[in-house]
């Protein structure tokens, strides 16, 4: 059991790294490619290869499942359609932390679902978040920039979406309603591109084994890897590793995109990170502590 824990937490982290990475791998396919056309490419490359392999699961599709799944999809759709507009005008690292706002968002949404109060950990987590956003969005004039607007704005969708997939997924099965989820999102992308985007003549020459890695490593592995580790793991040891994403982004782009981390981007990453952990984990790491220490 013990050694099952170990591979479901070293998962859960390689999950994280890869997330980590996709921002810099995306923030460098945007120079070359419409934000339309690749969240086409990606959603619907993950969604055939999840179909194959879980190909059984497939055939137990109903129409329930597909008229959830879509209004999922939709959902993501718009989540990773924002985040990726903030992207392309920011930088990859305070994209990545700024995306996390929704592990705050989401106590709050989940009123309208079941009608569950926020705790005072919620409270907390959600004061402490918007002090790290001020330091790490607001420019000296007190306004917010675009990217780091559109990344927000991202993080009220990543939070419904979370909801959503909590309300639907107790009457269908998880992977099914993920492989919909993903052909509904990636469908959205598809038909907007035909109209919106301009795709240059040779784009996969140029740029194939960016769109590879964001749709098999970033969404189909990731997703895996995900789904079984949480499955052997306490929720709130997953939901502490999973916090991890953001801080992997952050030195993927001081590594790779060459970001500069000034002293108030550090305190104010430092802010949303320890915001995340809190509204995640009601900080029960430490009452475990001082319940051994009694």
């Amino acid at each position: 059991m013990e050694n099952k824990k170990v591979l479901a937490r070293l998962a859960i982290l390689l999950a994280t790294v890869i997330w980590g990475s996709s921002f810099v791998v995306l923030k460098s396919t945007l120079d070359f490619l419409p934000i339309l056309f690749i969240l086409a490419f990606r959603f619907l490359v993950a969604g055939v290869l999840l179909s194959v392999i879980f190909w059984k699961t497939v055939k137990k599709i109903t129409w329930g499942a597909v008229v959830n799944g879509g209004i999922i999809g939709a959902c993501l759709f718009l989540a990773y359609y924002l985040q990726t507009i903030g992207l392309a005008n920011t930088t990859p690292g305070k994209n990545a932390f700024l995306t996390a706002v929704y592990c705050i968002i989401v106590p709050f949404q989940f009123l309208a679902v079941d009608k569950k109060r926020p705790d005072k950990y919620n409270i907390i987590a959600a004061v402490t978040c918007l002090t790290g956003i001020g330091l790490v969005s607001l420019t000296e004039s007190f306004t917010i920039q675009m990217g780091d607007y559109m990344t927000l704005l991202s993080g009220f969708f990543w939070a419904a979406h979370i909801v959503l997939i909590a309300k639907f997924s107790k009457d269908y099965d998880p992977v099914l309603l993920t492989i919909i989820q993903f052909f509904s999102c990636g469908i959205i992308a598809a038909a907007g591109s035909v109209f919106v985007d301009t795709v240059p003549a040779g784009w996969f020459s140029g740029a194939w084994m960016e769109l590879l890695y964001m749709a098999v490593f970033c969404t189909a592995i990731t997703l895996l890897c995900q789904n079984w580790g949480q499955s052997k793991l306490p929720p709130s040891n997953a939901a502490i590793l999973l916090t991890l994403e953001s801080v992997f982004g952050v030195l993927f782009s001081v590594a790779l995109y060459n970001e500069k981390i000034t002293p108030r981007l550090f305190v104010g990453f430092c802010l949303i990170f320890t915001a995340t952990i809190i509204s995640e984990t009601k900080l029960s790491f430490l009452k475990k502590k001082q319940e051994v220490v009694k």
